[in-house]
């Protein structure tokens, strides 16, 4: 897959204003610590997150989207009647219908001749939807569009807390599955995409790479468990192994092209799950740790954001400039792996 006219114009993000600590998590969960006699600070030992960031109660994903979205606006000096496609792409959604896409087109005032739709694929959507943009750009039959998300972990936190406290048969081994669901945080992030014209100094979308690991789709799972709970079973270390070896063969395929090796990539920005997960990835692909731009630490796993958003805030800090090569990979559950290659 390679593209010749897709400019990535403008990124915006938007930090949830509550910060929300991973021994405040454990504070919380004392009882169970206690039971289980669990070391303090393992939360944060095994997933190298020290803090996440959390909306208001009540806050949607459209809102999150929409407050990113506005930024980009602003920060691009686009007219709103102007964008020809909006895609929302978050795990989170306001609801099964109608599309959170709708409601975020109405919060922007968007033009009614916007193409809107929800793309949903884990945390590869915003990836994904990047993929689905450029093509409608490179084929002419869009110039412009925003891709959004908008990812709310607060009531997946909440319910997992209290799952863990109300099981009182848990063993170490049991609470294994929730864990992952602990590392969620919440963010949002939008992209104006659009026609390269001359004279744009701006990030250019040129290639992409996926595959499909399929037979590994019962290793990370959410379902609603009741009219107001959301809880989610991961098997982290399988995942973490089928995840890796996905992404592997991505990157054989992605590095095929020259002009795309682990040495023409000054900067790789990645779905962020754990310290261990960065770890076995770049030790795996042969990749050079120091190029990956991290932000886990303060954000956690933000799901469909997560990539998206550490490409902005490396932008912001001039960890990313022109001239440069990047690679953004994702990697999400059922399992399915995309890289994508920018130039600036």
């Amino acid at each position: 897959m390679f593209y010749s006219k897709v400019c990535l114009h403008t990124f915006a993000y938007v930090l949830p204003p509550r910060i929300i600590g991973s021994d405040a998590i454990e504070k919380r969960l004392a009882p169970l610590y206690e039971r289980l006699k669990l070391p303090a600070g393992r939360l944060e030992l095994m997933s190298g997150i020290k803090e996440r960031r959390l909306w208001e109660p009540g806050t949607r994903p459209s809102q999150g989207a929409a407050l990113a979205g506005q930024a980009v606006l602003d920060k691009s000096d686009i007219d709103p009647d102007t964008i020809e496609c909006l895609i929302f792409t978050s795990v989170s959604r306001d609801m099964m219908e109608p599309a959170t896409a709708s409601f975020v087109h109405s919060q922007l005032g968007l033009s009614e001749d916007c193409l809107l739709f929800d793309l949903s694929n884990a945390c590869l959507g915003f990836l994904d939807g990047m993929v689905m943009l450029a093509n409608m750009i490179e084929l002419g039959q869009v110039r412009t569009g925003l891709v959004v998300a908008g990812e709310t972990a607060e009531e997946l936190v909440e319910s997992t807390i209290q799952a863990l406290l109300d099981d009182k048969g848990l063993t170490r081994k049991k609470i294994k599955p929730a864990f992952a669901s602990l590392t969620i945080g919440s963010g949002s992030v939008a992209l104006y995409m659009c026609s390269l014209l001359p004279g744009m100094n701006k990030p250019r979308l040129m290639r992409g790479a996926w595959k499909a690991n399929t037979r590994h789709s019962d290793l990370c799972q959410g379902a609603q468990s009741g009219a107001d709970t959301t809880l989610m079973n991961t098997n982290s270390e399988e995942l973490l192994i089928r995840g890796v070896e996905t992404a592997h063969a991505t990157w054989e395929d992605f590095a095929s092209i020259p002009g795309w090796s682990e040495d023409d990539i000054d900067r790789f920005f990645c779905h962020q799950v754990g310290t261990a997960h960065a770890r076995l990835l770049f030790d795996t692909l042969g990749l050079d740790l120091k190029k990956n731009f991290e932000t886990l630490q303060t954000l956690g796993n933000v799901g469909s954001v997560s990539a998206p958003i550490t490409m902005a805030m490396a932008m912001e800090q001039d960890c990313f400039r022109p001239g440069e090569k990047a690679a953004m990979l994702g990697i999400g559950s059922g399992i399915n792996c995309l890289m994508l290659g920018i130039k600036w």
